[in-house]
Order: structure tokens, then C-alpha cells, then sequence
């Protein structure tokens, strides 16, 4: 049976994705299978876990997923695994303020599947006062259990001594420490890490994680703290009906951001996906029958996008008799012209009216809620789909094609009318994760 557990913390940025890191390399290393998860939305971290583990990440998130579907991707995430890592999303207990276990959080994960918490801190600034932060936590919520703790960015010899010293007197154990010169960074950009894909040595990478977990971790307490993971359905539930019987998907470092549970259960329903890369100037496969250009940041590679002609009259042709829907990087592509960093504008595919702009930057992040408007490889009228937004572009005219979808952030605020429809040609800047009736 596959064991499991949550590597959590008190905040972003403590080393969450360092210590999952570590610990999938090391044991992988001593012969384990090991597999990750996310909780939560997220594109960047898993596409690392999955490099790292070598066996596809998957995202759990217990506010966009229906239960069935929840367990359903918890099954699949921890199958032919010996454990199964899953990486928390901001703070432990981070969420929408909503009822208990469907608020999106690490902690909801940890309480519906009995999952221990081993709980990365940030000590740097602090020596003592870090046990009072993990007390607190291990005391929460009752449902939730801490049952270690990693220290992150200790300082010296003498500073480990003091942090350990009272974790022992409030009970917690220490189950590694991490110097605040690990030697390993991961490079970051706006949306993030930057990509896996980009990383110029990821066996390299592997190889500087699982030597410091080796040298800085107790592995072997680690994987006892496991707990076998609840027995789950297992049978095929689609987050998304497929919106074709063999679907082009958009896949290259302009357009990375797809949802590994989306692509299982649209091939789970018997559809089939052709890979094609605009950036290498690759039309879509013409004997496809709908296109998807995800997410990802075509906003550093505008100008071979503009340049890409094939690909550009190969979507323009491929629009005229068949669906295409864009996610968020995609859905600027599709439209008219796009601004980059610096200002300059180029132009895209303009089969939706749209313009946006890069230069003109503003954080739009959360859960989305939204409702159908018509018939589009979304759904059909009236489907309700969760998700979220995560983009600093902004639309700077929103043209004039029909709005695709009504949304609502994660409480149930209108947001209003959102997205564009053209034809056969749809996007928006919503991510989507599931169906909520699928």
C-alpha cells in the first residue's frame, strides 16, 4: 500500500519545494519509487517534482475538485508509488475562508486523508521562538497532525543546537536542518520558478538535491512518518469532457502550463493528444479535431510567435472549421496583438479581437467560479467549472467578440463577464481544474 505525507509551512517561501525536492531525490536514489503532488493551482512546482521523481506530478485541490474527483486524482497520484510526497501551497492552513475541508488548503488534504505534516520553518531571524511557531501549528486543528519539523536556513552549529533544544522541550522532533547556504537555488521569474524544461542541468540538479538530504536530513524517520494513504475510488472521473476526439495541444516553453489530471482524463474518455510547438513553428496537426493553447509565458517569446508563420496561418486555417480554445498565455495569443516588457506590440493569430499587454502589469490571482455562456470546448451552456487566475498581462482592449463565461472569485463575488467567443474560437485568462457537474 502506498504510504503518504504533506511537506507544509508556516508561509511561502520558507523551502517547501527544496525539502520535497530532496527527499523525492535521495529516496529515489535508494531504490524507492516516490511520486509528488501539489495542493492547490499550481503549474511551476509540479513540472520539478515530475523531473525529479521521474513519474508525473498531479495537482490536489479541495476546493476546485468534487470529492469523487478528488479522490479519484489522490488514487491515481499515489499509484505504483512506495510514497507519495505532496507539496503545500503557500501556509499549512492557507485557504479560502470557507467550510471546513473545501477551503483549497494543504491542511484539508492532511484531514481528509490522514496524511502527516512534516513542516519546513524558515528559522533565519529567530532561534527559539521557532518552536513556539511549530507549537502552534501541531495545535491548530485536530484533525491535523505535525509530526516533524525541517529547520530551514540555520545559520551555525550553535544556532541548530538552540531551535533544537526547545522543539525538544515542546515535543516536536527535528527531523533535519538545513544551512542557509544550501548550494542548491531554484531561479525564479514573475509567475514563479522558472520552468523545469528551462533548467540547463536537471540530473545535476537530482544529484546536488539528494546528496544534501543525505547530508542534512533524517531520511530514514522521514519515510517512517508515512501513513498508508486511505483506500480510494478508483474509477475514471472526468474533470473536463474532452473537447474533441483527438485534440492538438500547444506544448513548448511558450505554452506549458496544462494540468496533468485535465490531459489523464480527456485520454481516460477516449481521446488522444497530438503535442504540436508553435515556438518551432508547428501548425496544429490538420487531421485533429480541436485545439488547446495553454497557459505558459508567451510573453517572452512574442516576437518568434509573431515571426512563426506557419504556425500562425496553420491556427487561422485550423479555426475556420474546427474549436480552439486558449488558456490564459494562450488566450493572448489568439488575440490581436500582444505587448511585451518593453513596450513593443506584435502581432498574434487575431482570430478574437482582443489586446493585451505585458508592459501594463497587474497581479490577478485567485479562484475563479465560472458559468458557461455557450457552447465552447468548455462545455455546454449553463456547465459550471471551477479554477483560477494566476497573470500579470492585462487587456488592454477587450475587443468585441462575446464573452465566454460569468465569474466568480472563490467566495462567490461577480466578477462580471469574462473571456471572448468568436466562432469556433474561445479563451479567456481562467484556468480551468474542474467541471463541477462532469
Amino acid at each position: 500500500m502506498t504510504r503518504g505525507l504533506i511537506v507544509g509551512a508556516p508561509r511561502s517561501g520558507a523551502g517547501k519545494t527544496t525539502v520535497t525536492l530532496a527527499i523525492l531525490a535521495a529516496l529515489r536514489r535508494h531504490g524507492m519509487a516516490v511520486r509528488a503532488a501539489k495542493s492547490g493551482p499550481d503549474y511551476i512546482d509540479p513540472a520539478f517534482h515530475d523531473a525529479i521523481a521521474g513519474s508525473p506530478s498531479l495537482n490536489l485541490d479541495s476546493w476546485a475538485m468534487p470529492d469523487a474527483l478528488l479522490d479519484a486524482v489522490a488514487a491515481r497520484a499515489g499509484n505504483a508509488a512506495d510514497l507519495l510526497v505532496v507539496e503545500s501551497a503557500m501556509g499549512l492552513f492557507d485557504g479560502l475562508d470557507g467550510p471546513e475541508g473545501t477551503r483549497g488548503s494543504a491542511s484539508d488534504l492532511a484531514a481528509r486523508f490522514a496524511l502527516p505534516v512534516l513542516l519546513v520553518i524558515d528559522v533565519s531571524g529567530q532561534s527559539q521562538s521557532a518552536a513556539a511557531v511549530a507549537r502552534g501549528f501541531a495545535a491548530h486543528d485536530p484533525g491535523v497532525r505535525v509530526a516533524g519539523v525541517v529547520l530551514n536556513r540555520v545559520a551555525s552549529e550553535r544556532h541548530d543546537a538552540g531551535v533544537r533544544a526547545a522543539m525538544a522541550r515542546a515535543g516536536i522532533a527535528v527531523l533535519g536542518s538545513l544551512p542557509r547556504d544550501a548550494g542548491v537555488t531554484l531561479p525564479e521569474r514573475h509567475l514563479g520558478l522558472v520552468q523545469a524544461q528551462e533548467h540547463g542541468d536537471l540530473p545535476g540538479l537530482r544529484e546536488k538535491l539528494a546528496d544534501l538530504a543525505e547530508k542534512h536530513l533524517d531520511l530514514a524517520s522521514i519515510a517512517a512518518l508515512a501513513a498508508n494513504l486511505p483506500g480510494l475510488a478508483t474509477r475514471d472521473v472526468m474533470p473536463l469532457r474532452p473537447p474533441g476526439q483527438r485534440i492538438a495541444l500547444a506544448r513548448d516553453a511558450a505554452f506549458s502550463f496544462v494540468y496533468s489530471h485535465l490531459l489523464e482524463g480527456w485520454r481516460a474518455a477516449g481521446a488522444e493528444i497530438v503535442r504540436f510547438s508553435p515556438l518551432a513553428d508547428e501548425p496544429p496537426p490538420e487531421d485533429c479535431d480541436a485545439c488547446w493553447l495553454p497557459g505558459g509565458y508567451p510573453e517572452l517569446h512574442a516576437g518568434r510567435l509573431a515571426a512563426a508563420a506557419r504556425f500562425r496561418e496553420g491556427m487561422r486555417r485550423f479555426a475556420e472549421t474546427r474549436p480552439v480554445h486558449g488558456e490564459c498565455g494562450g488566450y493572448m495569443v489568439l488575440g490581436a496583438a500582444l505587448e511585451d516588457a518593453d513596450g513593443a506590440s506584435h502581432e498574434m493569430l487575431g482570430v478574437l479581437g482582443h489586446l493585451t499587454s505585458f508592459a501594463c502589469r497587474r497581479l490577478h490571482l485567485g479562484y475563479r467560479e465560472a458559468t458557461v455562456l455557450a457552447p465552447s470546448p468548455l462545455g455546454r451552456p449553463g456547465a459550471v467549472l471551477r479554477g483560477h487566475e494566476f497573470h500579470y498581462a492585462s487587456l488592454t482592449e477587450p475587443g468585441n467578440d462575446a464573452p465566454l463565461v460569468a465569474l466568480r472569485d472563490g467566495v462567490g463575488r461577480d466578477l462580471g463577464m469574462a473571456g471572448s467567443l468568436r466562432g469556433r474560437v474561445s479563451g479567456g485568462f481562467f484556468h480551468v481544474i474542474a467541471d463541477q457537474g462532469a
